[in-house]
């Protein structure tokens, strides 16, 4: 108590910048050690940041000084780095989803509690002003009972920006489980949890062509469904509707909208941090923007670390394995009715993680602006 958590990076791909740079304004997370498969973009990172070593998997996995493992590898890896990391006796928190399959993440849960460590995982996101300050305006009432909400992702694919995409359009991939997780975690979050689902699916191509860097124009195999819609009931009898594909071109609709019985609330990106959200009251003439009121402010990739860190032992943080893995199952439960026609019911359950009260958790982000990552 009252220490920083010693923290250990495996995976140092693009993502590992974001990271790096809000540990730097993190009091409570001391970054020690990181390791990847190329031990020369680990030994890039070591460099850029005073005090971190470039080590094996291995040796990370067994330095005494690393209290907790930020597992930044491919989603495939996620379980298998996980384990490792609670049999060697360390918390680990890594980037969604939480494991490949609720099977797979289940076996993570289980050993985390046979081992009496914490498991967290991202987004993290939910934990920002932007989600936050519209979670505080529910629970104050503004919009009465909340009865409904909207959750829209839409994009024609992610082939035309990013350099290898394949991941995206094989098992594991597809627009829900790659976006779903910040929209099903953040409608949890304000509504609460869910207990069935019904889904439909489409898959419109069966090739994609890469449309930048050096694979540019070769042509790409799609074998998951790329547009998803679900409808998830939630345990306060609020219905969620969600739309994620990789198929449609643009969308005017809110990323997420709140619907209760005395007003509406549009609420921001929820793979964003922060963001302007905005309230209609029955019988008013205009919408009104909220001021910010709950969240930690300024925050970024890495504040769920801070957070489980300040967490008492033994609750369960607010970016924690059980919200994750509630959201997975959630997500591949749209999938399996989708493919089924018939409605899933939900066996996991997990309680609405706690407000986040109006924090500025770091020093300003303009601060380490000039600071290289």
């Amino acid at each position: 108590m009252g220490k920083p958590l010693r923290v250990g990076i495996i995976g140092c791909g693009a993502i590992i910048a974001q990271y790096l740079k809000n540990f730097r304004r993190l009091d409570d997370i001391d970054l020690v050690a990181v390791a990847d498969l190329d031990p020369a973009r680990a030994q890039a990172v070591a460099d850029s940041y005073d005090g971190v070593r470039a080590v094996t998997v291995d040796e990370l996995l067994a330095a005494d000084d690393v209290e907790l493992v930020l597992n930044l590898t491919i989603p495939a890896a996620h379980a298998p780095i996980a384990l490792r990391a609670i049999a060697a006796g360390k918390s680990v928190y890594g980037e969604k989803p939480l494991a490949a399959t609720t099977a797979e993440a289940r076996q993570v849960l289980d050993a985390a509690r046979e081992a009496g460590v914490v498991v967290g995982c991202a987004p993290d996101t939910v934990l920002g002003t932007g989600i936050q300050t519209a979670r505080k305006a529910i629970d104050d009432g503004l919009i009465g009972a909340p009865i409904s909400a909207t959750a829209t992702m839409v994009t024609p694919g992610h082939e035309r920006w990013h350099p290898n995409p394949d991941f995206y359009y094989q098992p594991g991939g597809g627009p829900l489980l790659d976006m779903g997780p910040y929209y099903v975690s953040a409608l949890v979050t304000l509504l609460g949890p869910v207990v069935s689902v019904i889904g439909a699916a489409s898959h419109t191509r069966d090739t994609r062509t890469i449309g930048s860097g050096p694979r540019e124009g070769e042509v790409i195999p799609v074998t998951i469904d790329s547009h998803v819609t679900g409808v998830l009931v939630h345990a306060s009898g609020a219905l969620s509707t969600l739309v994620m594909s990789f198929d449609a071109v643009k969308t005017k609709s809110a990323n997420i909208e709140i619907h209760g019985s005395a007003g509406s609330l549009v609420v921001p990106d929820p793979n964003h941090f922060d963001g302007d959200v905005q309230l209609f009251t029955l019988g008013a003439d205009s919408w009104q923007t909220l001021p910010i009121s709950a969240g930690y402010i300024d925050s970024g990739r890495g504040f769920g670390i801070a957070d489980l860190a300040a967490t008492p032992a033994g609750v369960e943080p607010r970016a924690g394995g059980q919200l994750a893995f509630h959201a997975l199952e959630v997500m591949e439960s749209v999938l399996a009715s989708a493919h089924s026609g018939s409605a899933v019911s939900i066996e996991s359950t997990v309680a609405r993680p706690a407000l986040v009260e109006l924090t500025a958790l770091a020093a300003p982000l303009a601060e380490v602006q000039g600071i290289s990552s």
